[in-house]
């Protein structure tokens, strides 16, 4: 009887002790499991780890670019550089089947491009060259707000992530469309050592916009001084695609709602002010994106209907000069190699001239 009073004093307290401390246990092991990220494309699957500690909350976004922000910032030596082509849109690309005739010019072209598609998860894409290329991060993005640039890093650590031979990141508008052949585009940025990014400064309406988020907001880390405007289609090295992903302290501030919706284009901002401060020399400053901004509507460029398509058009974009801003272009005598705004009503016209005109 003795032996039994004993037993149950000793192991009762115990069994209690276990049942309370078991499921802390369980819940700690659970939270420091590895994180996966799988990045898929059309060609193979990319398991990512990294394990996130209840010290390390981490969302979706800021798991992927610390990640890329890991990557090499120069490709490997010994195999191709390859241009990725990242296109940034809400629904299913309408200029597509020119983009299709570009990449499919020759089979030999495929081992030296990747094509990327940022596009709204809400919407249905088609199950096509394009839609097989969305990133599986995509999220909603909006005008007049941070989430455009959000949009633009994202493609840009999936393409870092993805293939380490990738050398230039494109930011494409699915109202783009390429003026040259695939080969003339490649040897024109293979051989790039630096971004194409249009970066202006004292631009009418610059302070306004710089003081969007309010009249102190970008304080101290952007003063007005820094503050640039530009395109928000660029063509960035595997460096500088890189800088972007790793940026903290440039992006927290331009992360910020605007109270002033009239002067809010942060998309315009971030990318040509964070490399002006970090690496100017590094850029030349004019994007190689052509857009018409002498006829505007309500905050757009003008936009080519599909009687205006033709031969005439495409060598008039073909051979109009680049603006550049700081620093000036000096002897350089860059091509514009993509243009905008194509209506999705021209892609008839478009591709009638395609062959013979526009990948000649």
């Amino acid at each position: 009887m003795l032996a039994l009073y004993f037993i149950l004093l000793v192991c009762v307290p115990l069994a209690i002790i276990m049942t309370f401390t078991a499921p802390r246990l369980a819940i700690t092991v659970a939270v420091n499991q590895p994180a996966f990220l799988v990045i898929r494309n059309s060609n193979k699957t990319l398991t990512h780890h990294r394990v996130i500690t209840p010290h390390q909350p981490l969302d979706d976004d800021e798991l992927l670019l610390r990640q890329a922000s890991k990557v090499s910032p120069k490709p490997p030596p010994k195999l191709p550089k390859k241009l990725a082509f990242m296109f940034l849109t809400t629904t299913s690309l309408p200029l597509a089947p020119l983009w299709e005739l570009f990449f499919n010019q020759t089979s030999h072209h495929k081992s030296l491009y990747n094509v990327y598609v940022h596009a709204d998860p809400a919407q249905k894409h088609k199950p096509d060259f394009f839609g097989n290329r969305i990133i599986p991060s995509s999220k909603p993005a909006y005008r007049h707000t941070p989430t455009l640039i959000s949009a633009a890093r994202r493609l840009l650590a999936h393409a870092l992530l993805d293939d380490p031979s990738n050398h230039m990141f494109i930011l494409l508008s699915p109202s783009c469309i390429p003026l040259h052949s695939f080969n003339f585009t490649y040897k024109t940025l293979a051989s790039s050592t630096k971004s194409f990014i249009e970066i202006l400064n004292n631009e009418p309406g610059w302070h306004d916009r710089w003081a969007a988020r309010g009249p102190h907001a970008m304080l101290p880390e952007v003063p007005p001084e820094e503050f640039r405007i530009g395109s928000q289609f660029w063509t960035l090295t595997r460096s500088h695609a890189r800088m972007v992903v790793s940026d903290v302290e440039i992006w927290s501030k331009f992360n910020k709602p605007c109270v002033r919706k009239d002067t809010c284009y942060p998309e315009e901002h971030y990318f040509p002010t964070l490399l002006h401060m970090r690496d100017p020399q590094g850029c030349v400053s004019a994007t190689l994106t052509h857009v018409d901004w002498s006829v505007s509507d309500h905050g757009h460029p003008r936009t080519y209907r599909p009687s205006e398509v033709g031969a005439k058009l495409i060598q008039k974009l073909r051979s109009a000069r680049l603006r550049y801003g700081d620093g000036g272009g000096g002897t350089r005598k860059d091509s514009f190699l993509f243009a905008r705004k194509f209506s999705p009503a021209g892609i008839n016209p478009l591709m009638n001239i395609a062959r013979n005109i526009i990948l000649n």
